[in-house]
């Protein structure tokens, strides 16, 4: 017998080779591989597209056919050739010209005083450390339960009195701060800005303007994006209180637009071409800064 005839023994922790797989099994995605849809999400995403934008495309067709042809039955579901027309008539009787330009500044205003107070007033409860913080953050979450409606009378008649009716930062000034945006950015913050960073700044002798400006601001970008397209578009559509604050001379677009149905048989038309005049610049807007807006939020999802 031989040395290579004897097998040397094996130790007791020692399992014996795992036999290759000759059927490789499925296995979990790591990191950096990208998950691929099948035929059901694609289905269910086209359906959800074909749903959303059906409101829009029926705006687009009445807007394009006449008064009479809308009052028909069957209505209408195909373009017709009036669309110019009715666009020009919309925009002549509603001075949607003046409208647009007051809209713009006003929803770019309230965008930008909402986004900034809320930003520094999310920061202030989430990592500063100050008396009555949390009472006052309930109190800040229950002005959310107060219809807004109830508050309409005393704020005109306050708006009155400082003489800013039917002057535009009579809509600007009660909205630049808002409860939701605060509670929004709070939470965000508390997660996303680790208490760390603000005291390595305030270590390397940052003041706090400069950790706002160096440290919170861009951890808080993602957050600050989406609450800026919200404010935006809830701002662009704010009918009640402009309607209240502002006259017919000096109005934004949804004031301007009250102005296309007062006829005695009212052109819906005409109607259906303001409304889809308004509905423009928010789809411009979601156009050139939607792949930002969306990148910032990836960006602020991914960690490590």
């Amino acid at each position: 017998m031989t040395i290579s005839d004897v097998t040397p023994p094996r130790a007791a922790d020692e399992s014996p080779a795992a036999a290759p797989d000759p059927a490789p099994r499925k296995r979990f995605l790591g990191a950096g591989k990208q998950l691929h849809a099948g035929p059901m999400t694609y289905t269910v995403l086209v359906l959800f597209a074909l749903i959303s934008l059906a409101p829009l495309v029926w705006t687009a067709i009445a807007a394009s056919r006449t008064n009479a042809r809308l009052a028909q039955t069957p209505p209408p579901f195909w373009f017709g050739g009036n669309l110019f027309k009715n666009l020009e008539t919309a925009w002549d009787q509603a001075g949607l010209g003046t409208a647009m330009l007051n809209s713009i500044f006003v929803s770019s205003m309230i965008t930008v005083g909402t986004v900034l107070f809320s930003t520094l007033a999310g920061f202030a409860f989430a990592k500063l450390r100050f008396r009555f913080s949390t009472t006052l953050l309930l109190l800040t979450i229950g002005t959310m339960m107060v219809p807004p409606q109830l508050a309409v009378v005393p704020l005109y008649l306050w708006m009155t009195d400082l003489g800013w009716a039917n002057h535009l930062h009579t809509v600007i000034l009660p909205t630049l701060v808002s409860a939701f945006g605060t509670f929004f950015m709070r939470q965000y913050l508390v997660t996303a800005l680790p208490s760390e960073l603000i005291e390595a700044a305030r270590v390397d002798g940052a003041s706090s303007l400069r950790v706002v400006w160096h440290v919170v601001f861009p951890a808080a970008r993602p957050a600050m994006a989406v609450l800026g397209l919200l404010t935006f578009v809830m701002a662009w559509n704010d009918f009640l209180w402009p309607i209240i604050a502002l006259n017919s001379e000096n109005p934004t677009v949804q004031v301007a637009l009250n102005q296309l149905g007062t006829g005695y048989i009212p052109d819906d038309s005409v109607i259906m071409a303001g409304a889809l005049l308004g509905t423009l610049p928010l789809l411009l807007a979601f156009l050139l800064f939607g792949k930002q807006i969306v990148g910032g939020i990836m960006q602020g999802a991914v960690k490590g």
